[in-house]
């Protein structure tokens, strides 16, 4: 289906000037050459590492950052964008987000043989793609389908307008440990960036463990031989405790956590990737679009509101944990997508992170846990240029991450 895709940089901006579940409005401006020099004049600049600078001009010259400091000179023929007056700060990363999960035309969550196509599923994730860069996030990592790979690809290469995509391919559930670290070198031959393992059931089925150790051991000891990172979905203590021993280098959700478990994971050096309240409140808000398709039900969408109250506190437990890295994921998913900011106000507003380490979190941390710390997360000489503004300053109101004004990906103004 993916070869229809060379021509789909043409229809997304009529994709996106539609109306739908999953739509949204066409740029405001297209994007300009990464050969150009573009100099940003700022008046706050965060860096991504919880440094601040006044009054500096960002260089960027081929999709790279050159340089950042007072202003000087303006090289000859170079673009100028007057950002003063917003703030400005990296593109945001999203460790954990769906980006083909849609509401079909008949406003329900796109199951296979609801009836629409394949390119009507890649045009619906095209536009998802599309609203998350809207909003900040310049790169997004999926933990996965097999469809991530073509997106990814095309929006690397043929222009389709979109955040960076890192993905698992389809995650790991079952098989022998034999089977499971087949199934490893599988992946990394198609092209994953990662191995996506479930460790438990969903939230939704009470969360336990429905991986053994020897199981987690192998799919993660495989993974750590080729050379590729593990993300583990992990509810339960048990689950998560397993996880970690088995050698995984991240956790995601982890919802019954204790503190021995938090303490494990800081003391192993493994990300903890908790989502603080849009997974949750976006199925609750969008239950009709959900209601009856496996265990989106009636006793799956109470425990959901369950679960609320206890993410925020496992996030202020893990604040509170030495030495533990916390990174910003929101598990977007139908409905979420344009709207990953969300549980930055939440972790900020239930969970008491401060504005600056959550924003870290959403940017330099994250980077580093992607192993791409080297090229995005920062704004720093030689790294790529991903920048964002926003109206307000996050620092002090941090709603104003919901207030995205301009977004440059790679060195191309893709908003403003």
């Amino acid at each position: 289906m993916m070869r229809h895709l060379s021509g789909l940089t043409a229809v997304v901006a009529l994709t996106a000037s539609c109306t739908g579940a999953h739509m949204v409005p066409s740029p405001a401006v297209p994007p300009s050459t990464s050969g150009s020099t573009v100099v940003l004049h700022t008046s706050k600049m965060i860096d991504g590492k919880g440094g601040t600078m006044a009054n500096a001009d960002i260089v960027v010259a081929d999709g790279k950052i050159v340089s950042v400091g007072p202003a000087a000179p303006v090289p000859s023929g170079a673009r100028e964008i007057d950002l003063r007056g917003k703030t400005v700060l990296p593109g945001l990363i999203d460790v954990h987000a769906h980006i083909t999960w849609y509401f079909n035309r008949k406003g329900r969550y796109h199951t296979n043989g609801d009836g629409d196509t394949p390119i009507q599923s890649i045009l619906a994730a095209a536009a998802n793609a599309y609203t998350t860069l809207m909003a900040g996030f310049t790169t997004i990592q999926s933990p996965g389908s097999p469809e991530d790979a073509d997106l990814r690809d095309w929006i690397a290469t043929q222009g389709l307008p979109g955040p960076r995509i890192l993905t698992s391919l389809t995650p790991l559930q079952r098989g022998t440990p034999e089977q499971l670290k087949a199934t490893v070198q599988q992946r990394k031959e198609q092209g994953a960036d990662f191995i996506k393992i479930f460790a438990s059931a969903s939230i939704r089925d009470g969360g336990k463990q429905s991986m053994t150790d020897e199981q987690l051991q192998a799919a993660c000891g495989e993974a750590n031989a080729i050379g590729l990172r593990t993300l583990v979905h992990a509810h339960s203590a048990e689950s998560v405790r397993a996880s970690v021993n088995a050698g995984c280098t991240q956790i995601e959700h982890g919802i019954f956590v204790t503190q021995s478990e938090l303490d494990l994971m800081a003391q192993k050096n493994v990300y903890f990737d908790p989502q603080c309240s849009l997974v949750f409140r976006n199925y609750l808000d969008n239950r009709a679009k959900y209601d009856g398709i496996g265990n989106y039900n009636a006793e799956g969408f109470a425990a959901m509101e369950r679960a609320i109250p206890l993410a925020a506190d496992d996030i202020r437990k893990a604040l509170a944990t030495k030495g533990l890295k916390i990174l910003y994921g929101t598990d977007a998913v139908a409905g979420a997508h344009g709207r990953n900011a969300e549980d930055m106000i939440c972790r900020v507003n239930d969970a008491g992170e401060t504005p600056m380490h959550v924003i870290e979190s959403a940017t330099s941390l994250n980077a580093a846990s992607l192993h791409l710390g080297d090229k995005i997360g920062t704004i720093a000489p030689g790294m790529d240029a991903d920048i964002i503004a926003t109206d307000g300053d996050p620092t002090a109101d941090i709603t104003a991450v919901r207030r995205v004004s301009f977004v440059m990906k790679g060195g191309k103004v893709f908003k403003n």
